[in-house]
């Protein structure tokens, strides 16, 4: 294998000591101009980066952000959002020449692991935190080490938050409150408001038996998208027979189970909410294979739009977002935190409902 070019390879190919090319590359003075143009044009020339580790050591940033990702790993390779919203995230980054350290583990607890190591190496400045969980041990580790972060779709409680009531019913014991100077920065997303915008549509049309097929129940966003539900169908007098979630874990054969189990009963659902287009498009296929015609007797709406779901047919109705975007806005806060501002909560814009030919008017038999 080729070997790093170092300092000591630059001062040997510019004829100066290893003190005067280290003058140069960090733009102290001490050399002439001359100097430092050569010694720069060699060390573009021999492909030479400055040794992050090292800097970090010394007391400077390591000139990288992490973000970890702990998912079941069959679920992301068919799941379009966390590109998206990587791909939003790097566009800032990059921007500033800062690298992102990636990495996917299977649970919390080796989430926080990570962070653990992280710091302790001094391998990144700060992190992006996703997936807020119910009493999330996570805010409150990251404010005990140190390391600055950029919860995404958090709630706005001033600790790791309580997001509303669990799948059960019940609301769990709130995590210890983090101080406001050290607790991270949030991006708020409004799942309540888009879930009721769904709602609204399917019953404007004439449903009354709703089911949302959720993802992962110990999700702070699942959380909130069924408690609102919940209140919903309250308000409107439709009791839990009539609008209820079942809870998945994102993945296409786990949505598509669902709707096989929701399909068979015997008051089925006129129409079904999916927490992802992945899951949205599995449904699709179980109901052409049982015969169920979408829209005739069946309405479908993905949560997340992507051009699966606008390609397929009928073509999905789904809530449309930037999700891009919403990766940039978590990006500039923790810039802006690192740069030494205060953890504060931004609030991303609120999805829009996209109507498309999967959802009509149910059947009058039904």
């Amino acid at each position: 294998m080729a070997r790093r070019p170092t300092i000591k390879d630059i001062a040997r190919r510019s004829g100066v000591s290893e003190s005067a090319v280290s003058f140069a590359l960090n733009d102290r003075p001490g050399v002439s101009e001359d100097t430092r143009a050569r010694v720069r044009r060699i060390a573009e020339e021999l492909g030479w980066q400055p040794n992050s580790a090292a800097r970090a050591l010394s007391g400077e940033r390591s000139g990288a952000v992490g973000l970890v990702l702990a998912r079941p790993a069959h679920t992301l390779g068919v799941e379009s959002f966390f590109l998206r919203l990587v791909s939003g995230v790097q566009e800032v980054l990059s921007a500033g020449r800062i690298a992102l350290l990636f990495q996917v583990v299977e649970d919390v607890d080796a989430e926080c692991a990570v962070y653990r190591r992280w710091w302790a190496e001094r391998r990144v400045d700060g992190v992006i935190v996703v997936d807020p969980r119910i009493d999330d041990p996570r805010p409150e580790l990251l404010a005990g080490l140190g390391l600055p972060a950029v919860m995404v779709g958090g709630p706005d409680a001033p600790g790791a938050g309580d997001p509303g009531p669990d799948p059960a019913g019940s609301r769990p014991a709130a995590a210890p409150a983090v101080p406001q100077a050290r607790r991270p920065s949030t991006i708020r997303a409004d799942d309540a408001g888009a879930m009721v915008q769904v709602l609204e549509h399917l019953h404007g049309l004439g449903h009354r038996r709703i089911t949302h097929v959720a993802g992962l129940p110990g999700l702070a966003h699942t959380a909130r998208r069924m408690a609102s539900l919940r209140t919903w169908s309250e308000g409107r007098g439709l009791g839990p027979d009539r609008a209820r979630s079942v809870v998945t874990d994102y993945s296409d054969a786990e949505g598509a189970a669902a709707t096989r189990r929701v399909l068979a009963e015997p008051e089925p659902p006129t129409a079904l909410v999916y927490d992802n287009d992945v899951m949205a498009l599995a449904g699709l296929a179980v109901a052409a294979e049982l015969g169920i015609p979408v829209p005739g007797r069946l309405s479908i709406v993905a949560w997340d739009d992507s051009a699966l779901c606008r390609v397929t047919h009928p073509r999905l109705t789904a809530l449309v977002r930037d999700t891009a975007a919403f990766g940039r806005l978590a990006a500039e806060e923790l810039l802006a935190v690192l740069a030494g501002g205060v953890p504060r909560t931004r609030q991303s814009e609120l999805p829009r409902l996209e109507p498309r030919e999967s959802t009509a008017p149910p059947p009058t038999a039904y």
